[in-house]
């Protein structure tokens, strides 16, 4: 079977397996790592609502006042608006974690629309936990099974999937309306080019925004009774937008976790640009801030990732010789690197300027299994390579432990006392008798001044 028949049945398949799912039946490494992982997204969540465009846009929004934190601000809204305006702050800085086989993001798809929802419409800590666990599995399978065009960006396409299986959860929907939600939201993709987040345009990230909102309204069209099954999905990213493998969909579905194969940041930027950073940290000591010219060796997937001009900290965020040249001569990638003065720094301008970008056929040949880049740059030693084949944090290169995580995100928060508070209130989530009330908390407890 082929087309939009085999992609509904296996639509149905995913909303057996949401509604039926039970938190004790989870495995205790699963458990743990989702809440590592909604450690990471409020935390990051709540860096992003720091940034004066983040905090512009809140106001320009002016959502009415509702039950639903917004994650850093210490304000609620509406639940609709707190899952548009928190996906945005989670992904702005570029610190949100992701899915190197998925190619993208789940939880930044799923996680916002489910927390808001969960706020409004109250739910036991379990209920919670299995909506969350619902939203990243069917967006990463969504992801894995989904090609996309050359040219499109991940952002709001597969992911709306994930955002409407784990709503559909929290409304109590059955196995075919669950299975009706995941097929609208397959059926709401944005098709948005790569080439916005290469130029700076914040578009990129309202993207995640419509994604989660998306999500939401699937959810409420299937709970409306007048939703209707057809693998919609087939025909929106199997043939609009790319290709589709709808046996990818369900393979190993119960027994191959995804999240498990996820992976956090340290860096603030594009995933692609995470091993040239790590080389390039690597090297700084031999090479010095100033080395002569630099070559960045990489896949294709991010060969495209060479300009050196960044009109916006979005474009920098996605600017190898950018991200390279600032890892040797300020020693970090962090929010910080993208102020305007970092961004108007001369010196590093100029760096960047002797930074080469290319592809190389030895690395492609390594995909997906690993994102391979090598650099090399020439010091005072004569000319010096570092190769890394995964960035520090992928699931199978240096993966973070969630005490690693609580380091890196208190170190990024500058308050690591609220970023253990976090921990300690999301680790209590599964016994939660009144989900609402605990993400109110620690709405509350983000709030950072």
């Amino acid at each position: 079977m082929t087309g939009t028949g085999a992609v509904r049945d296996a639509v149905g398949g995913l909303g057996r397996w949401a509604s039926g799912l039970r938190w004790p039946d989870v495995p205790a490494e699963v458990r743990e790592r989702l809440l590592t992982v909604l450690v990471d997204a409020v935390a990051v969540t709540a860096l992003g609502a720091r940034e004066p465009a983040q905090r512009a846009l809140v106001e320009a929004w002016d959502p009415p006042e509702g039950p639903s934190p917004l994650y850093g601000t210490g304000r609620t809204a509406e639940a609709d608006a707190a899952a548009w305006l928190n996906a945005i702050a989670s992904v702005r800085l570029e610190l949100d974690d992701g899915h190197r086989l998925a190619a993208g993001h789940p939880a930044a798809h799923g996680f916002p629309a489910v927390l808001a929802l969960a706020a409004r419409r109250g739910a036991s800590g379990p209920e919670l936990c299995c909506a969350l666990l619902v939203a990243y599995e069917v967006a990463a399978r969504f992801g894995r099974a989904t090609r996309l065009r050359p040219g499109t960006h991940p952002h709001g396409n597969w992911g709306v999937t994930g955002a409407a299986a784990g709503c559909a959860r929290l409304l109590g929907l059955g196995p075919a309306e669950t299975a009706i939600a995941i097929d609208a939201g397959g059926g709401m993709p944005v098709a948005g080019p790569f080439s916005a987040a290469l130029d700076g345009n914040p578009v990129r990230d309202a993207w995640v925004g419509a994604a989660n909102q998306s999500g939401l309204v699937a959810a409420r069209l299937a709970a409306s009774g007048g939703g209707h099954l057809t693998g919609v999905a087939g025909d929106a990213l199997g043939e609009l937008l790319g290709s589709l493998d709808h046996a990818a969909l369900t393979e190993d579905l119960g027994e191959r976790w995804e999240v498990l194969g996820g992976y956090f940041k340290q860096h603030s930027s594009c995933s692609f640009t995470h091993a040239a950073i790590d080389a390039a940290l690597s090297l700084r000591d031999r090479v010095g801030a100033e080395p002569g010219d630099v070559l960045v060796e990489i896949h294709s997937l991010g060969a495209g990732l060479d300009r050196t001009s960044w009109p916006t900290a979005l474009a920098a965020r996605f600017s190898l010789p950018y991200v390279v040249a600032t890892a040797l001569r300020r020693g970090r990638v962090g929010p910080d690197e993208f102020s305007a003065e970092a961004l108007a720094d001369p010196a590093t301008a100029a760096l960047a300027r002797r930074v080469t970008v290319r592809a190389a056929a030895d690395l492609d040949a390594r995909l997906p299994a690993e994102r391979p880049v090598r650099l090399s740059a020439t010091g005072p030693e004569g000319r010096l390579v570092a190769e890394r084949p995964n960035p520090v944090g992928d699931a199978s290169h240096h993966p973070f432990s969630a005490e690693d995580r609580v380091r890196v995100l208190g170190e990024l928060l500058g308050a690591p006392e609220a970023v253990a508070g976090i921990r300690e209130r999301c680790t209590a989530l599964p016994d939660a008798t009144d989900a609402a009330a605990a993400l109110r908390a620690l709405g509350a407890l983000t709030h950072v001044r």
